[in-house]
């Protein structure tokens, strides 16, 4: 039965169907799975306009979703970190995106590279660590404040968070069983 409410989810009982990108691949055993994948790629572009355009909003203009991830990776916890272990963190697959990340990012002052043993340790300056602490003041005032309007729980979005980790990790086996068809 169709509802008047305008926050429910559109239903095969709306007559509208599920919302996906390619009804071709919605038409298999599992539409919901198409679904998700719909509002992944929404998520995943959105996300990506957010990171930039509130780093320029931070005072850091033309850096790219990728650096300004590097960048707050980098930040975590302030320990220096191995180029290694921010890719594993996150889930960047060619290394050469990130050494190009952390090189742009070295060279505006945000990072250094020190040398320890056989590694390079890459570690947040202050000016990027005052970066990221006036990102993380308009992410507070801007994007924090908009979703808690929206009344979700902490506990569904931990859920949420939880599934996509979850599916990111299906996504990599099937990624590994495609390369080795």
């Amino acid at each position: 039965m169709a509802t008047n409410d305008p926050k429910a989810p559109a239903t095969a009982a709306d007559g509208i169907g599920p919302i996906v990108s390619s009804a071709h691949l919605a038409d298999g055993a599992l539409p919901a799975l198409s679904e998700v994948e719909f509002g992944l790629h929404l998520v995943s572009h959105a996300f990506d306009r957010w990171v930039v355009r509130c780093m320029t909003a931070a005072g850091e203009p033309g850096l790219t979703a990728t650096e300004v991830n590097v960048l707050h990776s980098v930040t975590h916890r302030g320990r220096a970190k191995r180029l290694a272990d921010i890719c594993l963190v996150l889930g960047i697959e060619d290394t050469h995106l990130a050494t190009y990340a952390i090189r742009k990012l070295e060279a505006r002052g945000l990072v250094s590279r020190e040398k320890s043993g056989k590694e390079r340790l890459i570690s947040v300056t202050p000016q990027g660590e005052a970066a990221c602490l006036r990102y993380r003041e308009l992410r507070e005032r801007i994007l924090v404040a908009g979703a808690r309007e929206l009344g979700i729980s902490p506990d569904a979005m931990s859920s949420v968070a939880r599934l996509m980790r979850v599916l990111s990790g299906h996504y990599d086996q099937a990624a590994r069983t495609a390369a080795s068809l």
